[in-house]
C-alpha cells in the first residue's frame, strides 16, 4: 500500500465548538435511545476509517458497569505532534474543535464515514467525560475532558510496543432521555461492520453481562448474504458477487435467491447504513432489471399475466447487499439514509448490468430460475388483486366480520379509538365487559392465526382470522412496492382509512400467547409496515403478579418492579438501632448496597472470590503496581492468605506495569486471576470501594442491628446488607403469580391492562429493518436448525417462562 503521510497538518478546523450541548438533535440525529449509540457508532467510524485506510486490524468496544464505553483500534493513533496553526496538539483539536479531523483532505483518508469530522468533538461535548489514550512512536499518551473542555494536558504516561487509539467516554444523562447501551445494538452493528470490512476483527464486550464476541468474515458481504439466509431455502447454492471500480466509486454486492416471498435489500455508503436506499440502491435494481428481461422476453408468459412481470416481481426472494465508497458523498437529511450523488446510480447500473448480462450469458440455469420464480410472482400478484377486490364487496364483508366476533366501539374518530386484538374466546369476553365501550373495540382470535411467513398473498387472504382483522382495521391490505429508489409503497393499503390510532396486541404471557404474539407481529411487519412505522401499533403488559399485604393490592409488572416495592415495604419498617437514619437516606443505602452486590457478583464471575477479597481488604491501587517493593510485598501477602495459589508477577512492557498471577489447578484446570491495571482501573472495583466509604460515612462501621416490628436482625457486613433488607420487606406479603388473561375477571383485566390510566403498553417500532426479517424468517421460516441455535442462544435471557 502507499504511504500516506498523516501527522498534525492532516487535521483541519472548520469552526468552534459553541451549542453542541444546547443543541444536540442537529448534530446526532435526536436525544432518546438512536442519538446516544450514534455516540459510539461516531469514535467506531473513526477506528473504521483507519481499518478502509489499511492501517488498522482490531477494533474492540467495551460496555463497562457504569454505561461508559471504550473504542479501541490498532491503527496509526491520532496525531499528538502541535499543530503549527493552532498550537496545541492536534488529539486535542480533533476532541475540542468543531469539525477539525484528518477527512476532508484525501491526503489521511480516500473514503471516509462518520459525521465529516465532527463525530469526535460531538461526542467530547455531549458527555461528562471523556478519555483518550493513544499509542504512537512507542509512547502511551493521554488527555481528559468534562463535558467537552479539557481537564488535564496531553501528557506521556509511558511507553508501549502497541500503536492506535482508545477513546473512553460516559454519555451525559442530562443531555440524554436515556444512557442505557443495548449490548445487541453495539453487537449488530460491529458484525455489519465486520461484513463490511473483511479481513478486520471486531469485538464486543459487555462487562455488565458478561458477555464477549468476537465478528471476523473473510468474504465480506457474501458472508453477509449467508447470514441473511441462514432460515431460509436458496433458490440455487451460488452467492452471486460483483467488484468493480469506475470515476473512484467503488462497487460491491452480493446476492443470491431464496424460496421465500420477500425482498430483503440492504445497502450501505462508505460503511454508513443507507435505511432509506437512494441512487446506489436503484442503479442496482435498473442493473438486474435490464440483465434479466433479455432472459425474460424469450420465455412464454402465462395468458393471465396481461400486464406482464414488474421490477418488484423480479426481487421476490432476493437477498442483496450493495455496498459502494464514493469519495465525496452526499446524503439527504442529517442522519444520513439516503444517497443522492445522482452519478453513483449512473455507475452501479452499468456495473451491475454488464457483469450479469454476461453471467446469466454463462449460467443460463440461474437466470431461469430467477425468471420462472418472477413468473409465480407475478401470477401469485394477480391472484390477490382479484381476491382484494372481491374483499371489498358487501357480502364478503358480511361473512367474516360475523356478529359478535368484532365488539367496536361508539366513538368514530380513530385518533381516540383502540382496537384490542385479544388471544382466545374467554379473554375475548372478560375483555368486552371490563371495556369502556365507547373508545375501545376488541377483536377476539380464535386459535393461533396464519404464519404468514410461510404463505403467498392469496392464500393469506382466504384466512378467516387474518380476513377479520383487514376488515376491523379499515386500511386494506397492500402489496408492498419498492421504488427504484428504495421507497416503500403501498398499492392498495391506505393509512388514512385506519379505523384505530392504538391498534394493541393483548395476549398470555407465556408461551402460547408469545407464539400468537409473534405470528400477528409477522403479518402487520410483512403487509402492514405502515402501521408499525407510523407509531399505531403496541403489546399490552398484563401484570405478572399481585401483591396483598394487609387490606392493600397491588399489580406488578414484573421481577423489577416486585424487588423495588419489597425494598419501599421494607425501609417504611425498618429502624436502624442507634443510629438517627431517615427513611430516604434507608432507602439510598439499600440501592447502594444492591448495586455493591451486583458488582462484587459480576466480579466473582471473571475473578476468583477469595483473590480479589483480599485485594478489596489491602486497598491495592493502580499505583501499587508501578513500585516493585510493594508488587513483592502483596504478592507475600497473597501466598499467606491463600497457600493453594500458585502467585507470582510480570512487569508488561506495553503497559509498562508489573502485574500478578494467582493459578489454581484443579485437576485438569488451570483457573488464573490477574491483577493489573485493567481490574484496578475498572470501574466496577474503584465503584465497589466507593460504595463502601459512601455507606459507612452514613452507617458508621458494621455490624448493625436493623429492628423492625417486634423484631431485629444483625448485619455483619456490607455483602448481607441488601438480602436482609430484603428478607424484612418479604415478611407478610402474599404474592400471586398470573399465568394468562384468563385468571383475570373483567374488572382486573380492566384495571391493570385496559384502562389508559393504569396500563403499560410497550409500542412497535422496526429499529432495523434486516435484524426483523432475520428474527421473524428464523423464528417463523421453515429451517428447523437456526431456530433450534436462536433458542439454545437466547434461553438464558427468556422471561416470565411457565414451568
Amino acid at each position: 500500500m502507499e504511504h500516506i503521510d498523516y501527522t498534525a497538518e492532516s487535521i483541519q478546523a472548520v469552526t468552534g465548538l459553541d451549542h453542541v450541548r444546547a443543541r444536540p438533535a442537529m448534530y446526532i440525529g435526536d436525544i432518546g435511545e438512536r442519538g446516544v449509540h450514534h455516540l459510539i457508532w461516531e469514535i467506531l467510524d473513526n477506528a473504521v476509517d483507519e481499518a478502509m485506510a489499511g492501517f488498522a486490524k482490531n477494533i474492540t468496544v467495551i460496555i463497562h458497569e457504569d454505561g461508559s464505553v471504550t473504542v479501541e483500534d490498532d491503527g496509526r493513533g491520532i496525531p499528538v505532534d502541535i499543530h503549527p496553526e493552532y498550537n496545541m496538539p492536534a488529539v486535542q483539536m480533533v476532541f475540542t474543535i468543531l469539525g477539525a479531523g484528518g477527512k476532508f483532505s484525501k491526503k489521511a483518508y480516500q473514503y471516509s464515514g462518520g459525521l465529516h469530522g465532527v463525530g469526535a468533538s460531538v461526542v467530547n461535548a455531549l458527555s461528562k467525560w471523556l478519555v483518550v489514550e493513544v499509542y504512537r512512536n512507542g509512547k502511551i499518551y493521554r488527555q481528559q475532558y468534562e463535558y467537552g473542555k479539557p481537564i488535564t494536558e496531553l501528557k506521556e504516561i509511558g511507553s508501549t510496543t502497541k500503536r492506535g487509539t482508545k477513546v473512553t467516554f460516559k454519555p451525559d444523562d442530562s443531555i440524554f432521555e436515556t444512557v442505557n447501551i443495548k449490548y445487541d445494538i453495539v453487537a449488530k452493528r460491529c458484525r455489519e461492520l465486520a461484513f463490511l470490512n473483511p479481513g478486520v476483527r471486531f469485538t464486543v464486550i459487555d462487562e455488565r453481562k458478561d458477555i464477549q464476541e468476537t465478528f471476523y468474515y473473510e468474504e465480506g458481504i457474501k458472508d453477509f448474504v449467508r447470514v441473511l439466509n441462514q432460515a431460509k431455502e436458496p433458490l440455487f447454492d451460488e452467492i452471486i458477487y460483483i467488484k468493480d471500480e469506475k470515476d473512484g466509486v467503488l462497487v460491491e454486492v452480493a446476492f443470491q435467491y431464496t424460496k421465500s416471498y420477500n425482498e430483503v435489500l440492504e445497502s450501505f455508503v462508505n460503511n454508513i447504513k443507507t435505511i432509506e436506499g437512494g441512487t446506489h440502491v436503484s442503479g442496482f435494481r435498473a442493473g438486474l432489471t435490464k440483465s434479466m428481461n433479455k432472459t425474460l422476453s424469450g420465455m412464454r408468459l402465462p395468458k393471465e399475466l396481461k400486464s406482464g412481470v414488474s421490477g418488484d416481481d423480479l426481487r421476490e426472494g432476493l437477498t442483496a447487499v450493495i455496498s459502494v465508497k464514493v469519495p465525496e458523498p452526499q446524503f439527504e437529511g442529517q442522519t444520513k439514509t439516503k444517497l443522492g450523488n445522482q452519478d453513483v446510480r449512473r455507475i452501479v447500473e452499468s456495473i451491475v448490468s454488464d457483469y450479469l448480462t454476461e453471467y446469466f450469458e454463462k449460467n443460463k440455469d440461474i437466470a431461469l430460475k430467477i425468471a420462472e420464480k418472477a413468473i409465480e410472482a407475478a401470477v401469485a400478484r394477480e391472484a390477490a388483486r382479484k381476491a382484494k377486490e372481491i374483499s371489498r364487496r358487501k357480502s364478503f364483508l358480511e361473512d367474516t366480520t360475523l356478529p359478535g366476533k368484532l365488539a367496536d366501539c361508539s366513538e368514530t374518530e380513530p385518533s381516540l379509538c383502540e382496537l384490542f386484538i385479544v388471544e382466545g374466546e374467554s379473554a375475548g369476553g372478560s375483555a368486552k365487559q371490563g371495556r369502556d365501550r365507547r373508545t375501545q373495540a376488541i377483536l377476539p382470535l380464535k386459535g393461533k392465526i396464519l404464519n404468514v411467513e410461510k404463505a403467498r398473498i392469496d392464500k393469506i387472504l382466504s384466512n378467516e382470522e387474518v380476513r377479520a382483522i383487514i376488515n376491523a382495521i379499515g386500511t386494506g391490505i397492500g402489496l408492498q412496492i419498492q421504488s427504484e429508489e428504495g421507497d416503500k409503497q403501498e398499492e392498495g393499503f391506505d393509512l388514512s382509512k385506519l379505523r384505530y390510532h392504538k391498534i394493541i396486541i393483548m395476549a398470555d404471557a407465556d408461551v402460547d400467547g408469545s407464539h400468537i404474539t409473534t405470528l400477528l407481529l409477522t403479518l402487520f411487519y410483512r403487509y402492514f409496515p405502515q402501521i408499525i412505522e407510523n407509531g399505531h401499533l403496541y403489546i399490552a403488559q398484563p401484570p405478572l403478579y399481585k401483591l396483598k399485604k394487609g387490606r392493600s393490592e397491588i399489580y406488578i409488572k414484573d421481577d423489577e418492579e416486585l424487588n423495588r416495592m419489597i425494598i419501599d415495604f421494607a425501609c417504611e419498617e425498618i429502624n436502624i438501632e442507634g443510629k438517627n437514619i431517615t427513611k430516604l437516606q434507608l432507602k439510598d443505602i439499600t440501592k447502594k448496597a444492591k448495586e455493591y452486590k451486583e458488582l462484587k457478583e459480576s466480579l466473582y464471575k471473571r475473578k476468583d472470590k477469595k483473590i480479589m477479597d483480599i485485594v478489596f481488604k489491602e486497598n491495592i491501587t493502580e499505583e501499587d503496581l508501578q513500585n516493585l517493593q510493594k508488587v513483592e510485598k502483596i504478592v507475600n501477602t497473597l501466598k499467606e492468605v491463600a497457600p493453594e495459589y500458585e502467585i507470582y508477577y510480570q512487569f508488561d512492557d506495553q503497559e509498562a506495569e508489573y502485574k500478578i498471577i494467582c493459578e489454581r489447578r484443579e485437576r485438569f484446570n488451570i483457573y488464573q486471576t490477574i491483577i493489573d491495571n485493567h481490574l484496578l482501573s475498572s470501574y466496577a472495583y474503584n465503584r465497589i470501594k466507593e460504595i463502601e466509604k459512601e455507606i459507612k460515612q452514613t452507617l458508621g462501621e458494621l455490624p448493625i442491628v436493623l429492628n423492625y416490628k417486634n423484631e431485629s436482625k444483625i448485619v455483619e457486613d456490607l455483602d448481607n446488607l441488601f438480602d436482609t433488607i430484603k428478607e424484612i420487606g418479604s415478611s407478610g406479603i402474599e404474592i400471586q403469580r398470573y399465568k394468562g388473561l384468563g385468571e383475570m375477571n373483567p374488572e382486573q383485566l380492566w384495571e391493570t391492562t385496559m384502562n389508559p390510566k393504569t396500563r403499560r403498553l410497550i409500542q412497535v417500532t422496526i429499529e432495523d429493518a434486516a435484524l426483523a426479517d432475520e428474527v421473524f424468517s428464523i423464528l417463523m421460516g421453515e429451517k428447523v436448525e437456526p431456530r433450534k441455535e436462536f433458542i439454545m442462544k437466547y434461553a438464558k435471557e427468556a422471561k416470565n417462562i411457565d414451568i
